[in-house]
């Protein structure tokens, strides 16, 4: 039976189906293909079941030791759906996947009683070509977030990347045409939709990612912790290791600063490790900095989490972004949280999560001469840093996850509002009583 629904009443879901089929919210963000995207699933999710919604995240399998479900928090169930082999499969080989990884999906609902989920939410296109099949099996409606787009990383693609396949093109553009409802994480990010994708402005909503404020804030720093220098200047870069992140700018622009300095004591900690094309030459960095002659200026360290990526955000005196495209860049709010400001690539969200010349500073393109120039800038210029800093934790206060889970309910209302009035106005039209 529909229910009525006076104007205004848009109900909340009671469950939802979230879809991350090519990276575990489990896994550690940095390496592979874990990333800002997995950090979002998991502090959106753990703020919807705080709200009463249970959040059920399917994924697929990349081991055989992983138990079927795992209870992440309390209203937060990861699963694991078998598709494919454990290990050696590359994001590229998963569409060939999709069909075995959508059956894992549309049995795991199976065996529910009817009418389980009130709602799908898949991330990144892969994703959305599952929710797009189980939206139609299920007979719920489907919100989708892409988190990246193929059409603007080949835009902006960076030397010695590889452009995104067709396949994928073609599949995001399906996935955009089909969902009911499409989240943008700014409103660059909406207007690529509109104008690269044709998405429909009245199905798009802006809901802006988070920080984890508890987590990232001011502190005392401690280098010793992560051994790093305790004397002179750190800059650090926090991400995966690959072409689109541009760590390889941020070396040639050490190169490029100490050419203009030769007395400065700056040191680059990348830390992060290679993902993507970066799993091609996975010593590439290191080979730059030794062909430049600043290996001794440049530090490497695994991906770190909780505690310590706090402490390398505060031993840092900034950080940066030199992204070739970037939906949003959660790295930047985190350390903009830590008061430590931010030298960013004036590229897709990082407009949004730096404010420039308040928390930090934009630079148009990736040309080392110009980076080295604004880091320098921020690094010795009288003033400058301090007042950053007290800018970036400013700035960084304006977004929270808390934020981010309510704006996305708000978009679930509507969309399960609608999908019910279109049910009666079908009912309607056949003359069905209900």
């Amino acid at each position: 039976m529909v229910e009525r629904l006076a104007p205004g009443a848009w109900p909340t879901p009671r469950r939802i189906a979230t879809l991350s089929v090519h990276t575990s919210p489990l896994e550690q963000p940095g390496t592979g293909d874990a990333g800002g995207m997995n950090v979002y699933i998991v502090e959106v999710s753990k703020r919807l079941a705080e709200r009463g919604v249970e959040v059920e995240i399917f994924t697929r399998a990349t081991t055989s030791e992983l138990p079927a479900v795992v209870e992440m928090t309390p209203g937060v169930r990861v699963r694991h759906i078998t598709a494919g082999p454990y290990e050696g499969l590359a994001k590229e080989d998963l569409p060939s996947q999709l069909c075995a990884f959508a059956n894992g999906v549309l049995r795991a609902e199976a065996a529910r009683p009817p009418g389980y989920y009130d709602l799908i939410h898949s991330h990144y296109w892969l994703s959305g070509q599952v929710g797009w099949l189980a939206r139609e099996r299920w007979g719920v409606p489907h919100v989708h977030t892409a988190h990246t787009l193929g059409k603007v990383k080949n835009r902006l693609i960076a030397a010695g990347d590889r452009p995104e396949p067709k396949a994928r093109l073609i599949g995001e553009e399906q996935v955009i045409s089909e969902s009911d409802r499409l989240v943008a994480n700014t409103r660059f990010e909406a207007q690529d939709l509109v104008a690269g994708y044709d998405a429909d402005p009245a199905r798009l909503s802006v809901v802006q990612p988070g920080v984890d404020l508890d987590r990232f804030r001011p502190g005392i720093a401690d280098r010793a912790r992560l051994g790093l220098p305790a004397d002179g200047q750190v800059i650090a870069f926090v991400g995966r290791i690959q072409p689109l992140k541009g760590p390889e700018v941020l070396i040639a622009a050490l190169a490029a600063l100490l050419r203009r300095d030769p007395g400065a004591n700056v040191t680059v900690v990348i830390c992060g490790g290679p993902s993507g094309t970066g799993l091609d030459r996975p010593t590439s960095l290191m080979e730059l900095a030794a062909s430049l002659g600043v290996s001794h200026a440049v530090r490497f360290l695994p991906p770190q989490t909780g505690a310590d990526l706090a402490a390398l955000y505060r031993s840092a005196d900034l950080v940066a972004v030199p992204s070739h495209s970037e939906s949003f860049g959660l790295v930047a709010l985190e350390a903009q949280a830590c008061g430590t400001p931010v030298v960013a690539a004036a590229v897709g969200g990082l407009v949004t999560a730096v404010r420039d010349g308040a928390s930090g500073a934009l630079v148009d393109g990736h040309d080392p001469d110009d980076w080295a120039r604004i880091l320098h800038r921020v690094l010795y210029a009288p003033g400058l840093r301090g007042r950053l800093s007290d800018g970036a934790v400013a700035h960084a206060a304006g977004f929270s996850w808390d934020r981010t889970a309510d704006g996305l309910i708000e978009v679930y209302r509507e969309a399960v509002t609608e999908h019910r009035r279109m049910i009666a106005a079908r009912l309607d039209a056949a003359g069905v009583p209900w």
